[in-house]
């Protein structure tokens, strides 16, 4: 009889491996390997019997219809989703301590709650009394609310099959803890089996399921990257948990698009729609100020406005210092290098300081023409009109190349009352209605200079 081969895996991480070692080979932990349970290493044979009820279909022999959705009662929000919740979808969020996970969720169900759907909060961090003091500064709840308070999976899932709710929260993963799996709760192999237990739940069931996910240091969830292939849905929620906005978008989306953001603003009663995020993040702004311009950035299908502020100045130290916030810093240097030898502007001596406004943060190429020109106006002392919008890509050769959606980012600059736009030539034959505002092509950076005053 053949022996029964071990496997060993890392607590931290999840490597395996088939030999038992002090430190992990991936991780590089001390004493994280542990031997996973039988179970979990047995090889299972299949029998003939039931080989021969399974099916293979040809494709065409299936029939697709759009997935049912249900609307959040936040437009933000399924925009997002692309539309609405996907039943028996399970969703994972994920965003920095005290950003709003909880908030958003309770607001949720606080909507669907509304609308007659039977909700199942399940909290392993809070007490009942805690969730009820959140709850009520978001508004009265009815009885299709319920609220559970337990870690132990085996009795949340005998919850969910008894009541069987609509839709489950489960606040958050890292608490859940069974002890048919070694480890503590928030451990490797406890947050892969408590996922694993709530796709079965979400497939078998016909429940909608939305995981709190914590995240590390570096921003993503914490846990093995497997638990992000195993939902349908991953949303991050973004921001300054000191600043009053908030963005939500979508990095990976079986049912929709991952390019699109929803914004929110926190309030004292829980989480509001910013429904204009241009006008919100043009708010106060200065309008006779040098070094301030106005561009357009795409997330998704939204367009939206954001300014860039540079501040150049005289250097007291050998190598002049470069600090960039909300936008690519290596991109920043670049563009300055441009300016240097293409523009034959003096920027060796000079430090730089570069800003997006509210903290928003983009990677965006078509801002590139933007930040020169904030660069220049700051640089020269001369002031950017304050109804000019400037638009392009700025290529080592001190070109200015087109930019993708640019008759989206024209008519968000007419809706806010921007009278001019600076954009490439190569564009002007790609806006479809030329009579919103004035348009100026502009093929190279040096044509850029006789717009100041």
């Amino acid at each position: 009889m053949a022996k029964e081969k071990s496997l060993f895996f890392c607590t931290a991480c999840g490597c395996e491996q088939s030999k038992w070692s002090g430190q992990c080979p991936e991780c590089k932990e001390w004493n994280t390997m542990v031997e996973a349970p039988k179970s979990m290493t047995k090889g299972g044979h299949v029998s003939m019997n039931s080989l021969a009820d399974v099916k293979a279909y040809a494709i065409d022999e299936i029939s697709a219809s759009e997935a049912q959705r249900t609307p959040t009662g936040f437009g933000e929000l399924d925009r997002v989703l692309g539309g609405g919740i996907v039943d028996s979808s399970l969703v994972l969020v994920g965003g920095d301590p005290g950003i709003g996970k909880s908030t958003l969720l309770l607001q949720l169900c606080h909507n669907l709650s509304e609308a007659g759907k039977q909700i199942l909060y399940i909290s392993g961090e809070e007490s009942l009394t805690q969730i009820k003091l959140r709850a009520d500064r978001i508004g009265r709840f009815n009885s299709n609310m319920k609220l559970l308070c337990e870690n132990d999976l085996g009795l949340v899932e005998g919850t969910i099959e008894r009541i069987k709710p609509e839709l489950v929260i489960v606040d958050s993963i890292q608490t859940m803890y069974t002890p048919d799996i070694p480890g503590t709760a928030g451990s490797v192999s406890q947050v892969r089996e408590a996922t694993n237990r709530f796709l079965r739940i979400s497939k078998g069931l016909g429940i909608t399921v939305f995981i709190i996910g914590h995240v590390t240091k570096d921003g993503a969830v914490a846990g093995p990257k497997l638990l992000e292939h195993m939902v349908d849905t991953v949303l991050y929620f973004e921001g300054d948990r000191n600043a009053l906005y908030r963005i939500i978008r979508a990095v990976k989306n079986r049912f929709g698009s991952t390019d699109e953001i929803g914004m929110f603003r926190m309030q004292r009663e829980g989480l509001e729609e910013v429904l204009n995020p241009s006008a919100y993040m043009l708010e106060g702004r200065s309008e006779d100020a040098s070094g301030c311009c106005v561009t357009c950035v795409m997330e998704g299908t939204r367009p939206i406005l954001a300014e860039i502020q540079a501040l150049v100045c005289k250097t007291n130290f050998a190598m002049p210092r470069r600090t960039t916030n909300g936008t690519d810093f290596n991109r920043v240097n670049i563009l300055m290098a441009v300016l240097e030898k293409k523009a034959g502007l003096e920027l060796y001596n000079q430090d730089a300081y570069i800003n997006v406004v509210g903290g928003m943060k983009f990677n965006d190429t078509g801002t590139d023409l933007a930040i020169l020109a904030a660069i220049v106006s700051s640089l020269t002392g001369k002031v950017i009109p304050k109804d000019t919008l400037i638009l392009g890509e700025v290529g080592l050769a001190g070109e200015v190349r087109n930019v993708s959606y640019i008759s989206a980012r024209v008519s968000e600059a007419a809706k806010l009352g921007f009278t001019t736009c600076i954009i490439p030539k190569s564009s002007l034959s790609a806006i479809e209605d030329k009579t919103k505002v004035k348009l100026v092509g502009i093929s190279n950076i040096g044509e850029i200079m006789r717009f100041f005053k």
